[in-house]
């Protein structure tokens, strides 16, 4: 069996790439250059060729031979374009997200299939199975082994025909262990830092880098105080429960100005440079139609929760087509709505006008644009959706 290591400079891949040759595979590895801009970027203006320099190096130590592909064209029209359309409509995108769905298990696997490969590995922590049933192979998706790096949640837009040539050797490892078997093998990525920020962008500053095609423009800042929601009637309906808060410039009072509501996103607390708070103060809302953001002093403040969310009928992704719930049908799953949040207890209703998920909790930070994702109680990753609003 040939197989085609997503090999990034990184130790994940590195690690993955290095037990797959030792367990007697054909493995060869190719790494893919998806961006060419710097504009907003926090590093050096070469940093992709650092990683490509770097994973040359694995595959030279390992004994694999390494190809390269420049999917930037794909990345900025399948990822990038749509990070801007949905940060121009006041939506908060998950770009790794779809990264994996776009190129990583689309692009990237047509372009290993085009060098022979029968399945494509990757350094995600997170598990695959297979259930043989009368109908065919199911494949499953469960959480990582190690709870701190569980990246489970950044595949959650797979479909089977994705999963079906995957493979995630270092799945059942914990990080640690994996800078030992890298540094045992004497790999020069062994103690590479982790990537951060967006995928193959890295860290940026998300103003300047969203600046390339939206332009900023001053508007107010508004508080909303928490007297506001006293004596307010509690939602009734499943509806009422996932809508957001509509607020109007009476509702609070003008605090500062700001850049742009396209720049910020429900929850962040950094970046709007306003003092005079005895807490921090935090976005509950933003208006893109009249340029406004809403805020409200303090973690706690009761604009930043909401007990349900929508997802829309077409955004509705079963990892799992055999589980897919039908109109009318509640189930119990566990469910987190961004990366590295706790799962949260919460029922899933089908309804008509989409899936709702309700939970046991109130959820701080509901966003809209982000992924929530759904997990049965042993740890697979079952479905997924694209929060309404």
């Amino acid at each position: 069996m040939k197989i085609c290591v997503g090999l990034s400079g990184g130790v994940d891949s590195s690690v993955a790439a290095l037990l797959l040759h030792r367990q007697g595979y054909d493995v060869f590895a190719l790494f893919m250059q998806n961006w060419h801009d710097v504009t907003g970027t926090l590093h050096g203006d070469c940093e992709w060729e650092e990683e490509r320099s770097v994973a040359e190096m694995v595959a030279r130590k390992i004994g694999i031979p390494f190809h390269f592909v420049d999917l930037s064209d794909d990345y900025r029209r399948r990822v990038v374009d749509y990070m801007f359309d949905e940060y121009s409509r006041g939506r908060t995108p998950n770009p790794d997200v779809l990264c994996n769905r776009e190129i990583k298990f689309d692009s990237f696997l047509r372009e290993a299939r085009r060098l022979g490969a029968d399945m494509v590995a990757t350094g995600h922590y997170c598990q695959k199975d297979v259930l043989d049933t009368p109908d065919g192979p199911v494949y499953r998706i469960l959480a990582g082994a190690d709870p701190n790096k569980d990246q489970s949640y950044f595949l959650c837009q797979l479909s089977q025909e994705q999963l079906a040539p995957a493979m995630f050797p270092i799945g059942h490892l914990l990080k640690p262990e994996v800078r030992r078997l890298a540094r045992e093998a004497g790999l020069p990525s062994a103690d590479k830092k982790d990537s951060q920020g967006i995928c193959f962008v890295g860290k940026v500053d998300l103003p300047v880098f969203l600046q390339q095609k939206l332009a900023p423009v001053e508007g107010q800042v508004i508080e909303i105080p928490a007297s506001y929601y006293e004596g307010r009637p509690e939602s009734e309906t499943l509806a009422q429960m996932a809508e957001p808060i509509v607020y109007t410039p009476a509702d609070g009072k003008v605090i500062g100005k700001h850049d742009g509501a396209q720049y910020y996103t429900i929850g962040q607390r950094k970046g709007l440079n306003i003092g005079g708070h005895k807490e921090p103060v935090f976005i509950i809302a933003t208006d893109i139609e009249h340029n406004i953001i809403y805020v409200g002093e303090g973690a706690s403040h009761p604009g930043l929760y909401r007990p349900a969310l929508r997802i829309l009928p077409a955004d509705i992704h079963w990892i799992r087509p055999d589980l897919q719930m039908q109109e009318g049908e509640s189930r119990r799953y566990r469910v987190r709505i961004r990366y590295r949040q706790p799962l949260q207890d919460a029922t899933l209703i089908a309804c008509a006008d989409g899936l709702y998920i309700r939970f046991d909790e109130p959820q701080r930070g509901i966003t809209p644009g982000q992924f929530a994702v759904w997990y049965a109680p042993d740890g697979e990753m079952v479905g997924s959706g694209v929060i309404e609003k």
